[in-house]
């Protein structure tokens, strides 16, 4: 254990891998990514370790030599958790934990972990649990002996800490009776959703820790929480917002990830059900991260898979207060000039200038909201009067 801040982080190493459809810049991404989740989780990253194959290894996932060499620094560095980048099949999980004497996380496991640490409400405890019920269930094999050898800390939170929780009909018996509890649920969320009446509905998505909580405070006066942490937000906040003299719901949901788990996108369908049915989605964009435009990509192909493509989009880049381009010197003539030095004005310049429905924003220092209000009111107006077009003439330009 690492102590820091007088909070206890489990020592930890990531391991990744390089391969024709994974690049060494986008390895480097993703680990990134991953070391973020691990101290989201509470695990202090001490090295990482990538290879460069053509497939992922079915029996260890990485190749002989490199597994030896995590074991030896496993070893001499008091490490207590190995973390893949990859989700990891049951016999590659037991092979690798056989060799490395450790826990074994791979990157479902530890979004799994993270949510049943930030799960508050008795709905979204349901979710994470049914979540980690089916990830659990054709891991079940040799699972005691690994509890017995590391309890508790990244992994272990939720299902799965008593012996007689390895019986498979046991497991499938709990993930039969939490689909009828969120069955339940859903049917009352649903009815929830049809006696909002008629209002137009706005919903947040993006990817995780782009800002949506806190816009979500921003403009509609409420106390979502807000960390800069991945998943700071899990249940689903819904407000009434008025813009002008023009009232509509305001959705805020949980934040979306690369590689995210099936099992979740499943769990949580009926907080996908407020961004399926919503009329207008905005969609927050952290523009200061330096992959910002493979995370709209992966929000995409997200919104694609739960049949949410296609609605109207209005993109909103945040944190523009963060950013900052990178700098070439004038006499540097060997570095060409890429994305990565483009001014926000450069960005304006490029497919953005082309995306009319787009803003700049800074929900954090309040920057340019009113240009946000005054593009969100016409857009829900514009709505509005489609559904209810005997009404138009109730409503007013938008004033600052």
């Amino acid at each position: 254990m690492i102590e820091k801040n007088n909070i206890a982080y489990e020592k930890a190493i990531l391991v990744g891998i390089i391969t024709q459809k994974q690049d060494a810049v986008k390895s480097k991404e993703y680990l990134d990514e991953l070391e973020f989740l691990a101290h989201t989780a509470g695990a202090e990253v001490l090295k990482r370790f990538v290879q460069k194959m053509d497939i992922p290894n079915p029996k260890t996932f990485i190749g002989t030599g490199k597994i030896e060499e995590i074991r030896v620094y496993i070893e001499e560095n008091d490490v207590s958790v190995a973390i893949f980048d990859d989700e990891l099949s049951p016999a590659q999980q037991k092979n690798i934990e056989r060799i490395l004497q450790v826990k074994i996380i791979d990157r479902t496991n530890l979004i799994l972990d993270i949510f049943a640490q930030r799960a508050k409400t008795s709905y979204a405890r349901t979710q994470v649990e049914l979540a980690q019920y089916q990830y659990l269930l054709p891991r079940l094999t040799g699972l005691w002996t690994h509890l017995e050898r590391q309890r508790g800390g990244i992994g272990m939170r939720g299902p799965g800490e008593t012996e007689i929780e390895t019986d498979r009909r046991i497991v499938r018996d709990r993930i039969s009776l939490l689909k009828k509890k969120l069955a339940t649920i859903d049917k009352q969320m649903a009815v929830q959703r049809g006696n909002r009446g008629a209002l137009v509905r706005v919903a947040l998505v993006g990817y995780t820790n782009v800002g949506k909580s806190t816009l979500m405070n921003a403009i509609s006066k409420s106390k979502v929480f807000a960390e800069n942490k991945l998943f700071a937000t899990l249940d689903t906040t819904v407000r009434k917002v008025v813009i002008g003299n023009l009232p509509f719901l305001l959705t805020d949901t949980v934040g979306f990830i690369r590689k995210l788990p099936t099992q979740l996108v499943e769990s949580f369908k009926s907080t996908l059900d407020e961004v399926r049915e919503a009329d207008l989605l905005l969609h927050v964009v952290a523009i200061s991260h330096p992959s910002f435009e493979h995370h709209i990509e992966s929000v995409n192909a997200i919104l694609d898979d739960i049949n949410a493509a296609g609605k109207p989009v209005l993109m909103v880049f945040n944190k523009i207060d963060a950013y900052t381009p990178e700098t070439i010197d004038e006499d540097d003539l060997v570095t060409q000039k890429t994305t990565a030095h483009n001014t926000l004005q450069d960005w304006k310049k490029t497919w953005m200038n082309k995306q009319q429905d787009a803003v700049f924003i800074s929900a954090l220092n309040k920057e340019n909201l009113e240009e946000f209000r005054k593009t969100v009111y016409n857009k829900v107006k514009a709505i509005h009067i489609k559904r209810f077009p005997y009404n138009h003439f109730l409503y007013q330009e938008y004033e600052e």
